[in-house]
């Protein structure tokens, strides 16, 4: 389901990806009770629209609204494991309205932080945007003192932009806007051998 580079490519009913010894699936409604145990955080708390207490209702609650905006080709969610079972995080590619672009976003589950998990996942997705996807332009929307993140996208391939700080609902602090962009070297992309299954 490769497109063209610079057209809108729908988002796949169903995504697996596997590469960089992780592998993105789909959530499920048995994932709704390990759901709530990674995004009842703090720190998911402060960087990401998720609020604790985030608990089972909530997941519920979150899980439904995922599968909605994948059926309106919004954006997709996929949890983060390491053998295609546990999941220890979640990564989201969401359209920003603007042709050929896309923005990630993430969250890691407080055990499993610390495992090149984030990076790792953003890596893969990458690869995914711009090879099957044919998405041109890759944004992270990340608070300023949020360095971790700001780490991730560095090494992912990232460079900070010079736009305006954007306040957005959910956020607690105002976001810097980080911009991976499609380049003809592969490597230079910082794109990676993925086996991905996907279809409408």
């Amino acid at each position: 389901m490769t497109g063209t580079a610079g057209e809108h490519t729908p988002f796949p009913a169903e995504v697996h990806l596997t590469g960089l010894g992780i592998t993105l699936r789909e959530w499920h409604d048995t994932d709704v009770h390990a759901m709530a145990h990674l995004f009842d955080d703090p720190q998911v708390d402060r960087w990401t629209p998720l609020r604790a207490p985030f608990d089972e209702a909530a997941a519920r609650a979150y899980l439904d609204q995922a599968r909605q905006r994948r059926a309106d080709d919004q954006r997709m969610q996929l949890a983060i494991t390491t053998d295609g079972a546990a999941p220890l995080g979640e990564i989201l590619l969401f359209r920003t309205g603007t042709v050929g672009e896309a923005e990630l976003a993430y969250a890691i589950g407080a055990a499993h932080r610390r495992q090149g998990l984030a990076s790792r996942a953003v890596r893969l997705m990458i690869s995914y945007a711009y090879d099957v996807l044919a998405l041109t332009r890759l944004l992270l929307r990340i608070a300023e003192d949020n360095l971790a993140s700001a780490a991730v996208a560095r090494g992912c391939g990232f460079q900070l932009t010079d736009a305006a700080p954007l306040t957005r609902q959910g956020a607690r602090e105002p976001l810097l806007t980080w911009r991976h962009t499609l380049r003809p070297s592969p490597r230079d992309a910082g794109r990676v051998a993925i086996k991905h299954v996907g279809h409408r």
